[in-house]
């Protein structure tokens, strides 16, 4: 059997592979295994999932949403996508603070990761779990909740802190949203008036095909009580018509745009759970920044732009706001990402990747665990303040280092 991520740049070799059908079992597999890593929705760019050991599937443990409306919160087993997690919420009247722009990601995975939305005021997506349930390597379960001492650096640990069967989010009420796009911002404008623009709306992002002076598109999802939105903004002309962020696309593979009013799950990412979303033939790299050098950084880019052009599909520029779980590439700070989706040649991506790198070089650019990046050892772990913190952690609760892999080992000082 030959196991692919979903974009297919990685190629997963495990000596063993298993679609675990219940969480006993996992315990069991985990115990009796030397090396194990737990394999997700397969939406990661990096090797951060591979193993030469146990490859761990969750998809076919039982399929479980327990929505809390007492407390305002769901439990989620690790099998759950956030498209089976959204529509059980709104339907009890709540919402999550914020979705990534796919629905068909691991609930579990993308905590793992940091992955995030889009917004100044809203977290990355493991900001709201409030609990979370793990396996060691001895193979038993125990469980973490906000507060508890290993709490912030069990969340977005990368796999390491032991194998999630479940956890607990967060919701707030629910709420609707109006999705508005833009064509032709001016990137001087952006520039000029980033906090302006990126803090204009519930989530905001800005894409580019960096072929001219102009971000291409600009996304504003608002609250549906906020005032419609202005015919032009900053130069950027409101689209007639539906959008999709890479050209050539289909634009109803995106969520419905035009003002039209809907609930948050159904606005809040870019893409249908029903559809393909993106394109899928695509490598991912991901540069977050503090806001503050936002401008800058993003005027050192354009000025390599040139040379990253023949690989890149599209770019996504969006902020999130900071937090404190360990080693979140937005651990302590309000956040900008810098986001790139290249063609699948690796002989044009490579030299993107090298071109991009140095023109952030002079920024404090963490890089997204689960995306491409070249970046050194040394200057991936210099950017993590408690990174000392989380490998205390690792050694503590896996001393014989039976989740790391190749991966983790070469940016983290582990167990081997």
């Amino acid at each position: 059997m030959t196991l692919t991520n979903w974009a297919g740049n990685v190629v997963f070799t495990p000596e063993r592979y298993v679609r675990a059908t219940s969480v006993e079992q996992v315990q069991e597999l985990v115990a009796g295994a030397a090396k194990v890593r737990v394999l997700g929705s397969g939406h990661s760019f990096s090797t951060v999932a591979a193993t030469d050991g146990l490859l761990l599937s969750l998809e076919d443990l039982p399929l479980n949403v327990d929505v809390d409306t007492a407390t305002s919160s769901a439990r989620v087993t690790a099998s759950a996508r956030f498209a089976h997690v959204m529509p059980p919420l709104h339907s009890a009247g709540l919402a999550l603070h914020n979705t990534g722009s796919l629905p068909h990601i691991s609930v579990a995975g993308a905590a793992a990761t940091g992955t995030h939305g889009s917004g100044t005021g809203n977290r990355c997506l493991a900001a709201g779990v409030t609990g979370i349930e793990l396996i060691g390597p001895d193979g038993e379960l125990r469980t973490l909740r906000t507060g508890d001492k290993d709490f912030d650096g069990s969340i977005i640990a990368l796999g390491l802190a032991g194998v999630v069967t479940a956890l607990t989010l967060k919701a707030q009420p629910t709420f609707d949203v109006r999705q508005y796009v833009y064509d032709d911002l001016p990137l001087a404008a952006l520039i000029a008036n980033f906090d302006e623009i990126m803090s204009s709306a519930y989530s905001v992002s800005a894409f580019t095909h960096w072929r001219g002076p102009n971000m291409d598109l600009l996304w504003r999802k608002q609250l549906a009580s906020d005032p419609a939105a202005p015919p032009t903004y900053f130069g950027a002309t409101l689209a007639d018509s539906a959008r999709h962020p890479i050209d050539g696309m289909p634009t109803e593979n995106a969520t419905q745009q035009l003002g039209v009013p809907g609930p948050w799950h159904e606005r809040l990412p870019h893409f249908r759970f029903e559809f393909t979303p993106s394109r899928g033939d695509e490598v991912q790299s991901e540069y977050l920044l503090p806001i503050e050098q936002a401008g800058a950084a993003l005027a050192a880019v354009d000025a390599v732009r040139e040379q990253f052009l023949p690989a890149l599909q599209v770019a996504e520029i969006r902020t999130i706001a900071g937090d404190d779980l360990w080693i979140s590439p937005a651990y302590g700070r309000t956040t900008v990402g810098f986001h790139f989706t290249w063609t699948d040649d690796l002989s044009k991506v490579t030299p993107a990747i090298a071109a991009l790198e140095g023109a952030l070089a002079g920024f404090d650019a963490r890089p997204h665990w689960g995306k491409v990046f070249g970046l050194p050892r040394e200057q991936v772990r210099s950017l993590y303040p408690r990174l000392g913190d989380f490998e205390e952690l690792v050694h503590r609760v896996d001393p014989q280092g039976k989740f790391t892999n190749a991966f983790t080992r070469a940016y983290l000082d582990l167990p081997a």
